[in-house]
């Protein structure tokens, strides 16, 4: 017998009537802290590292601050700098770190960098990174509709030209006002499809007359890209009852998190 939509409708009003509810606590698997690590290194910028400890899915986001944590940077030349703890936030771009180093770095395209993060309790963390080439931006240029008032608006488009000789991965950004606020624009992409082709990274109609944008473009190493794709599906997961759970892929071995080297074309425009 095939039951009608009705029929089954009905079915579930009656069994949702009859108190079949029944609570379930489920115990969770008691995971040890390991040491989470974050740090983008730039060209003629202070390193900075951020040093936290992962916590129970459960418990409350706070970041936790792990004690006697080492963080030793190696530049390319083979030299080690060990950071110094300092806490702060970077006013630049709001991020907060633990360690910094002393004098700016210098890092340029094929420059390889490794990092060791280690603590009294024996666990050590490991990565290395190296600086992607250099992609310039062809073009930046904006375009208003034909409406007046309130409703004209503003699409802005970025353009370069792929290298043909790899396979590449950008992170297009656009921020209105200062880069230190969360993006109005950003996404990801690859160049699985035009590979060596020019192409354009660009927005809907969504910016005013007057307002002051940055248009990024950030050329990524396959790691960061794969990093930054997860961190979007757990995202997106979270909390989704028909979503697959994601784990964060992360590029650092023996804990969690990101080491990589920022390489990326910016520019500031304002929208007349």
């Amino acid at each position: 017998m095939r039951l009608r939509p009705a029929a089954l409708l009905t079915g579930s009003l009656l069994l949702a009537s009859c108190g079949l509810q029944k609570d379930i606590d489920v115990a969770l698997p008691n995971y040890p802290a390991q040491l989470v690590v974050e740090s983008y290194l730039e060209n003629n910028r202070l390193p900075r590292v951020s040093v936290t400890e992962s916590v129970p899915y459960l418990s409350a986001p706070d970041a936790e601050l792990p004690k006697g944590v080492k963080v030793i940077l190696t530049m390319p030349n083979g030299r080690r700098d060990t950071l110094a703890y300092a806490p702060a936030v970077n006013p630049n771009t709001n991020k907060g770190y633990t360690h910094t180093g002393r004098t700016r770095i210098t890092a340029r395209p094929g420059d390889t960098f490794r990092l060791e993060v280690y603590d009294t309790q024996g666990r050590r963390v490991t990565a290395s990174a190296t600086m992607p080439a250099t992609v310039p931006l062809d073009n930046v240029e904006y375009k208003f509709n034909d409406l007046s008032g309130a409703q004209r608006k503003a699409y802005v488009l970025a353009s370069f030209r792929d290298p043909a000789a790899t396979v590449d991965f950008y992170r297009y950004q656009v921020h209105k006002r200062s880069v230190a606020t969360d993006p109005e624009v950003e996404y990801t992409v690859e160049d699985r499809l035009s590979n060596g082709q020019p192409l354009s990274l660009g927005t809907s109609y969504q910016f005013s007359p007057n307002d002051t944008i940055f248009v990024t473009m950030y050329h990524l190493d396959r790691p960061y890209f794969q990093f930054l794709q997860s961190v979007d599906d757990a995202r997106n997961a979270n909390g989704n009852p028909f979503a697959q759970p994601s784990a964060i892929r992360s590029t650092v071995e023996g804990g969690i998190g990101i080491f990589t080297i920022l390489n990326y074309q910016r520019q500031r425009i304002i929208l007349k």
